[in-house]
């Protein structure tokens, strides 16, 4: 067992983090016994896609996913919630969201729901653990060594919540990095009612960035199965899929969420957060910093 992680084995571990999801696939080594040799060479992997300038997409697939991608109306999928703002009887273009997911150059899934992607999509192959994600945006790796280099794709509210954040020196020291060199944003919610549209939006800023970012942080909700595969039409870079990484650097992600036991929420003190789009957050005084 962990001594870092308690409840799940070293094989587990991500350098720099602590997990408190007591999934039992944690328990079990052979449900990814290459694990540790598989994020060593996937962070090379990033390395020299980004030193070439490659333009690839990683896509994060979880259960919010297949019942989005199911028309299940079941927490962030449900109509009216997030994603999607009207029945899905009425959203005539879902196929395009079912087809793109296998359009994409890496598909990341959570160890314990490869089961859910399977139903789905039988015979194609996941690439990646999606906790890798997780665990690099919670340990800094992705901000300290793609300095310079890195930008932001999320929804609007939380990108100007991050932006405020990097105005602060002790925020900057803290991920690494003086600021992200892009900040893409689609609307906080039903983005998915209307995906050309968001789509000819973020083409727009995406054209217009910043000539140094080689990789984008992405985290916008279910449009992502359509709209993800499609980014690199329009720049040349890594669109990494880390979900909740997102709502971590807006220093609003729940500490159980996985591998983010050790982050530290940053919150602002002359910010007005009601117009943000809480994910699962519970505040936690002992694991927050207020600047």
């Amino acid at each position: 067992m962990s001594q870092k992680n308690p409840g799940f084995l070293s094989l587990y571990e991500i350098e720099g983090t602590v997990n408190f999801d007591q999934n039992p696939a944690f328990l079990n080594p052979n449900v990814c016994p290459r694990f540790q040799e598989g994020l060593s060479s996937f962070k090379n992997w990033l390395v020299e896609e980004t030193n070439k300038r490659s333009s690839k997409t990683i896509y994060k697939f979880g259960d919010g996913d297949y019942y989005f991608l199911k028309k299940i109306p079941a927490g962030s999928a449900s109509p009216g919630k997030r994603a999607i703002g009207k029945p899905y009887e009425e959203l005539k273009n879902h196929h395009e969201f079912v087809e793109g997911v296998c359009k994409n150059d890496l598909i990341a899934v959570e160890i314990y729901n490869t089961h859910y992607f399977v139903d789905l999509f039988p015979g194609v192959g996941v690439n990646i653990p999606a906790e890798y994600g997780y665990g690099l945006v919670s340990n800094r790796w992705l901000t300290k060594n793609f300095a310079g280099k890195i930008g932001l794709i999320g929804a609007s509210e939380k990108l100007n919540l991050i932006r405020n954040l990097m105005k602060k020196q002790e925020y900057q020291e803290f991920l690494g990095l003086n600021d992200f060199n892009d900040y893409i944003s689609i609307p906080q919610k039903f983005a998915c009612d209307n995906l050309e549209e968001v789509e000819k939006e973020v083409a727009k800023q995406l054209e217009n960035s910043n000539n140094e970012t080689r990789i984008f942080l992405v985290g916008i909700g279910h449009v992502k199965s359509g709209l993800l595969h499609r980014l690199k039409k329009y720049k040349n870079a890594i669109f990494y899929d880390v979900g909740s990484g997102i709502d971590a650097l807006a220093g609003i992600v729940d500490f159980n969420r996985p591998y983010m036991g050790a982050w530290t929420n940053y919150r602002l003190r002359d910010f007005d957060y009601g117009k943000i789009d809480f994910l699962q957050y519970v505040p936690d005084l002992s694991k927050e910093i207020w600047i």
